[in-house]
């Protein structure tokens, strides 16, 4: 289909670029509004809590999200809005990158679809906000399919070759996911007539090679560490076995997290793009074809998987950015048919109406007493309670030798660490006595024999701190008195404690 008259005019590119200033000054106004009404997530804090210790790999992740909070911090001072610009920087950057590659490969107006649909989804608007381990992989991992096809155009540019097997290694230190890379690539190289040559270039298998070399200490890391990151990805793939009716909802629970997060119309467009990609296999110019193959047979795997056992909606993230191309060329008439026009128009109603509506709900939660509901308790508080507790540790006897404990889950430590005000190095006693997160695979109080600990406990009441072997441990335990900070119905509550004079420590078998 011939293009139309204003496909590739500068006006769809200026459309874009405002668009985008338009969208980055509102964010950050959400940003700040988040910022003033809401903690950080439990992982941010986490996250945040390996970047002060950097490593070639932690607990359950490899290091870039470690090393990226640790410039963070470094550069805004621990600032909480620091991480929330950061996430919106990498989104921004990542968005930037899906409308050149469309541009590239169709034109500007289908770069501009593409992009619009890509920010009116509530994906988009979440990695926009908060800072995970996705971030940095889908800024990678676009920017890797936008070289690759680069280097596939000029397969004799080493130069390219060389930003290429970059780009893999950066991507392969952010998540393991991007594993998956080269095999994308080997797909597209066998399928494709025009680029099997590629698969005689020695640049492409270096730059494969190249890239995936950076994985070699994250093995080291774990070889010493007993593989404990590979122990902890199998986890994700453990299944249980449901009765009939548990079994379809988990896996209509399955489709409809994806659904919702890319919004419902557009969910449908996306697969009704691969599709019709599929039957026309025959007839797609090298670009869609591209975009089908780095898309839609991993996402036909996760849809089978899907069969067996509960996804969670961001592992097949980075398949999705290609779908979103290819979705907009079909819509704008570059695959051999052409959508029926109300795929485009209501996708981009009904995406618009529901990242409209997320960020309505935000201001209204943020800036009115909503924001005491109990779903948002996780990521409140804890700012308070950071506060309160410098307070105990402000007071202690022997403020040069006493440390930090917190008991119960990891962002129990974590927020803490980030929140009380002098950011004191925070241990976590695991009372199974194994590894269940990064705090154990750090030395424990074994290394602060002779120190006292202020003890925070989360669970006041409950036994917990008697249950675990505090009174053989220290010389004596004093009680110094409670956090408690309201949370509508809830509450963030701690019992304080003063171990005095640590005569030993269990160390946590690593």
């Amino acid at each position: 289909m011939p293009l139309t008259s204003d496909s590739d005019s500068p006006t769809w590119l200026k459309r874009f670029w405002w668009l985008l200033a338009a969208v980055f000054i509102a964010r950050i106004g959400v940003m700040l509004m988040f910022v003033s009404g809401a903690d950080l997530a439990g992982d941010e804090a986490y996250y945040w809590d390996w970047g002060r210790r950097p490593d070639w790999c932690y607990y359950s992740k490899p290091p870039m999200i470690g090393w990226l909070m640790g410039v963070i911090g470094w550069l805004t001072g621990n600032a909480e809005w620091g991480i929330r610009f950061a996430a919106l920087l990498l989104g921004t950057a990542t968005l930037v990158i899906v409308h050149r590659m469309a541009l590239v490969m169709f034109d500007a107006r289908t770069a501009f679809v593409a992009a619009l649909l890509v920010l009116l989804t509530i994906a988009n608007a979440g990695l926009n906000l908060l800072f995970t381990i996705d971030a940095p992989l889908l800024l990678f991992w676009t920017l890797g399919l936008l070289l690759f096809w680069f280097a596939a155009e000029k397969p004799a540019c080493n130069v390219r070759w060389l930003a290429l097997a970059l780009v893999i290694g950066l991507g392969t230190l952010s998540k393991q996911m991007m594993l998956a890379f080269p095999g994308m690539m080997l797909l597209f190289a066998a399928v494709s007539r025009e680029d099997r040559g590629l698969l005689r270039n020695p640049r492409m298998w270096m730059a494969m090679l190249a890239g995936m070399a950076f994985i070699i200490p994250v093995l080291k890391w774990n070889q010493e560490h007993a593989w404990i990151t590979l122990e902890h990805t199998k986890h994700h793939f453990d299944t249980k076995n449901l009765g009939f009716g548990k079994w379809i909802g988990r896996t209509l629970e399955n489709v409809g997290l994806q659904a919702l997060i890319y919004t419902p119309v557009t969910f449908v467009a996306l697969v009704a793009a691969m599709w019709a990609g599929i039957r026309q296999r025959a007839k797609l110019t090298r670009a869609a074809l591209f975009l089908l193959l780095t898309s839609a047979p991993v996402l036909a795997i996760f849809a089978v998987l899907a069969l067996r056992q509960r996804i969670n909606p961001n592992w097949p993230a980075a398949f999705f950015v290609p779908a979103f191309i290819l979705a907009a060329a079909w819509m704008c008439g570059r695959l051999p048919t052409m959508a029926h026009p109300g795929w485009q128009r209501w996708s981009l109603r009904v995406g618009g109406a529901l990242v409209a509506l997320v960020h309505v709900l935000l201001v209204v939660v943020f800036t009115t007493n909503l924001k005491s509901i109990n779903k948002l308790s996780s990521i409140r508080g804890w700012r308070e309670a950071g506060v309160e507790a410098q307070k105990f540790l402000d007071q202690v006897p022997q403020p040069e030798k006493t440390f930090v404990m917190a008991l119960g889950h990891r962002y129990h430590a974590a927020q803490m660490a980030f929140y009380m005000p002098s950011h004191p190095r925070l241990y976590r006693y695991e009372a199974s006595e194994t590894v269940q997160s990064q705090y154990e695979i750090w030395s424990g109080p074994e290394e602060r024999i002779g120190y006292d600990a202020l003890i925070l406990d989360p669970s006041p009441g409950k036994g917990l701190l008697q249950n675990a072997p505090f009174m053989e441990c220290f010389e004596k335990l004093e009680h110094r008195g409670d956090i408690s900070i309201p949370l509508g119905q809830e509450k963030r509550e701690f019992s304080v404690y003063l171990g005095r004079n640590l005569k030993s420590w269990k160390a946590v078998q690593r």
